[in-house]
C-alpha cells in the first residue's frame, strides 16, 4: 500500500499533474477516454524516464509495458516483477 502511494505521487509529479477531485483509484485508467488524468504520449515518456531513474526498471515499448501502464495497480505489479534485486 505504501509503495502504491509513493508510486502514485511519483507519477503525478513526473507528469506534472494533480490528483483528480475525489482521489485517484488504484485501478483507474491513466490513458484514454475514461482517464481523468488526461495523460498523453509525452507524459508517458516523462513518467517512464522518472520510473527508470527511481526504480531502475526500463520500460521498453512492448505489449507488457502497455498493459502495465493501464493503472496504478498494473504498474506496481510490473515494477515488483521487473525490479532488480
Amino acid at each position: 500500500m505504501a509503495f502504491r502511494a509513493e508510486l502514485k505521487a511519483h507519477i503525478l509529479a513526473a507528469g506534472d499533474k494533480t490528483e483528480p477531485s475525489g482521489g485517484l483509484r488504484d485501478d483507474e485508467p491513466w490513458f484514454g477516454p475514461e482517464s481523468r488524468l488526461d495523460l498523453d504520449s509525452l507524459d508517458a515518456l516523462q513518467i517512464s524516464m522518472a520510473i527508470q531513474k527511481k526504480y531502475r526498471v526500463r520500460m521498453p515499448d512492448s505489449k507488457d509495458t502497455r498493459r502495465a501502464w493501464s493503472s496504478l495497480l498494473s504498474l506496481a505489479d510490473y515494477l515488483h516483477q521487473h525490479q532488480p534485486a
